[in-house]
């Protein structure tokens, strides 16, 4: 189990991300989906990249991580989150954890047990429940980016858990941002378009979700789960982001008047469930 000070650390990053989700929300509204990403993880990187070293010998393998788990990731979970509901693409974000152990058997021939396989199943199954929905049948597309960003997320954790002698939470962080921030944005200007428009545009409320974003989200938020995810396994972090959805239904509902129907909430009891059923097996491949 994680000692007391580590649980409520790591219960502190789904507060911050739940919240910070539904805010990003609102920044959507006023930034290109990249081009927000790129101005957060740029300004967060200039923040931190004066208190950390530079982790040499490891800068080419924290590039690699950057792209796939923050650019990728972000772009393809941000745009979706661009055309469909908060507290619907934080459920979709929940196969995250089936997703891990995929990639951990494909990747390290880790053997899933059975009850990883029936939580995986359960997982897909309740996310194939929430997409057969007559309503979200325009939102397939959407669904579909949120769920690759997702799998990106996996491999990057995965990517993450490999390093040897990996840097601290904050210096991992704040190199991730020295190279996705410019690749984001770099991005942006090639797939979207607007970007100066929004500058000029912008309200506080913009501005105030780009600095959450940068300080509380990043900064922050993956400097504390960095932090507890080198020192603890993967098995005994996992369950505390199972309060993110929580989190962030909850904040969609109060600060953006979504109305999850009650099919939506059955399908997130199902992918949760099922999410639970893998991290809580005691042959859990998400160990190492």
């Amino acid at each position: 189990m994680l000692k007391n000070s580590e649980l409520l650390l790591a219960a502190s990053v789904p507060l911050l991300w739940g919240f910070g989700f539904t805010f990003t929300k609102v920044g959507l509204n006023e930034f290109p989906p990249l081009f927000l990403m790129g101005l957060r993880f740029s300004l967060a990187s200039l923040v931190l990249i004066w208190f950390v070293p530079i982790p040499r010998g490891q800068l080419k393998q924290i590039f690699w991580i950057s792209f796939v788990g923050s650019t990728l990731r972000y772009g393809m979970t941000y745009t979706g989150l661009s055309m469909i509901d908060a507290s619907l693409s934080i459920i979709i974000m929940q196969l995250g954890v089936p997703f891990s152990v995929l990639l951990a058997a494909i990747l390290f021939k880790d053997k899933p047990g059975i009850q990883q396989i029936l939580g995986m199943l359960i997982s897909f199954a309740g996310i194939i429940l929430i997409a057969g929905q007559p309503s979200l049948r325009g939102q397939l597309y959407a669904i579909f980016l949120t769920a690759a960003g997702t799998m990106m997320w996996a491999l990057g954790q995965v990517m993450v858990k490999r390093l040897e002698n990996p840097p601290s939470g904050f210096a991992l962080t704040a190199w991730i941002g020295v190279f996705s921030g410019p690749q984001t944005i770099l991005g942006s200007f090639i797939f979207e378009e607007n970007q100066l428009e929004s500058l000029v545009q912008a309200s506080w409320i913009g501005w105030g979700v780009i600095l959450y974003g940068s300080f509380l989200m990043t900064v922050l938020g993956y400097g504390i789960w960095y932090h507890v995810l080198s020192r603890n396994p993967v098995s005994k972090v996992m369950p505390v982001m199972l309060l993110l959805p929580v989190f962030t239904i909850a904040s969609s509902m109060l600060f953006l008047g979504e109305q999850p129907s009650l099919m939506i909430f059955i399908g997130a009891a199902v992918v949760i469930g099922g999410v639970l059923l893998i991290v809580l097996t005691k042959d859990s491949k998400l160990t190492s």
